[in-house]
């Protein structure tokens, strides 16, 4: 079954709602530390998505850490619901937000080195930091072409 856009989701309360109009350039599960105090987990997951295909429906708050890049937050049940890295042209979306199960599965893996000891996902690929700059096309075409799009 082919995906229609646009995709939308919500954070737990609903008053913050996410409108999704252009599948992920890639999917992750993040291992670093602040990612685990974030998600209060091993990871965190994230779909990136372009930064023109996502609209967020009501207000949020900034959270996490306070720096170039953005954490946003749901004000009222503080849900963790999007990054938006700094200098990036993608936004990356907490995709347990969505009824899009392959949005949750990590294709690759970032600061493994910072890993949990059990901690295990199927990611088709693993770094122990970030993928080079030079990494990301390639990554970008594998997804694509194993997501059918």
């Amino acid at each position: 079954m082919t995906l229609q856009f646009p995709v939308e989701g919500s954070c737990m309360c609903g008053r913050v709602k996410l409108r999704v109009t252009l599948p992920p350039i890639m999917t992750a599960a993040c291992h670093c530390g602040g990612c685990q105090k974030l998600s209060a987990s091993a990871f965190s997951l994230t779909a990136m998505i372009p930064t023109e295909g996502v609209e967020v429906i009501g207000d949020t708050a900034i959270g996490g850490l306070h720096n170039a890049s953005k954490y946003e937050y749901c004000p009222h049940c503080l849900n963790w619901l999007i990054t938006r890295p700094a200098g990036m042209p993608f936004v990356n979306v907490r995709p347990t937000m969505f009824s899009v199960p392959a949005w949750s599965t990590p294709f690759m893996e970032t600061c493994a080195g910072e890993k949990l000891p059990w901690a295990k996902t199927s990611a088709a690929h693993s770094f122990d930091r970030y993928p080079q700059e030079a990494d990301y096309g390639p990554l970008m075409q594998e997804y694509a072409a194993r997501a059918g799009q």
